[in-house]
């Protein structure tokens, strides 16, 4: 079971955003993510918990941030309910969409997860419900996901498999790389491993 930190920063200008204190796991129905984030400053800055089914699609997700929550699930798409936490502002939204995304690394493992891809296939287009922060507003978001290379790295246990992608938004034509291994976040742009205590885990 990884657990570790991630430090998220601000991908243009690198400013520090928070620290996510994670852990993870894959189980008999697929795999779990959840995580505690906290300000610079050491303040309780929100949390993620992500449950993946056995094909990589979101059983569910609930989200805190900022005095918000959000609750969400596959189901004609992707369908979630926002609200601060009386309840009283709550919405509720539905997308033909694949799957959730986020700040949280756990997203971008998610949908690797998803789509499974190979060195050899082509790029492959997602449609994605995406929760801004702070105040973890929807936005449907279309990306293209490319498997660039995967590489053996050799460990004093198993060789670790890393595998790069390529990510393109395709409002924009902006690219960026994401490096993962197993159910681990590597490297991508606003997200550093800064300390794991026990090698990533291997899907089947």
């Amino acid at each position: 079971m990884p657990r570790g930190r991630y430090s998220l920063h601000d991908p243009h200008d690198h400013t520090l955003l928070a620290d996510e204190h994670f852990q993870c796991a894959p189980g008999p129905t697929g795999w779990r993510y959840v995580s505690q984030l906290t300000t610079p400053t050491g303040d309780h800055a929100g949390s993620v918990d992500l449950a993946l089914d056995e094909l990589g699609r979101p059983l569910r997700l609930e989200l805190h941030a900022a005095g918000w929550q959000v609750r969400g699930a596959a189901l004609d798409g992707v369908t979630w309910v926002r609200s601060d936490p009386t309840g009283t502002r709550a919405t509720e939204g539905t997308v033909r969409a694949h799957a959730f995304t986020g700040t949280s690394p756990a997203f971008l493992v998610a949908t690797a997860r998803l789509l499974r891809l190979t060195p050899s296939s082509s790029p492959t287009r997602v449609r994605l419900v995406s929760f801004t922060e702070p105040v973890l507003a929807p936005r449907t978001v279309d990306q293209s996901w490319a498997l660039f290379q995967r590489e053996a790295h050799a460990t004093d246990n198993a060789p670790l498999i890393v595998d790069e992608y390529q990510v393109t938004a395709l409002d924009t034509g902006e690219r960026h790389t994401v490096h993962i291994a197993g159910d681990v976040v590597l490297a991508a742009p606003g997200v550093e491993l800064e300390h794991l205590e026990s090698p990533p885990s291997t899907f089947p």
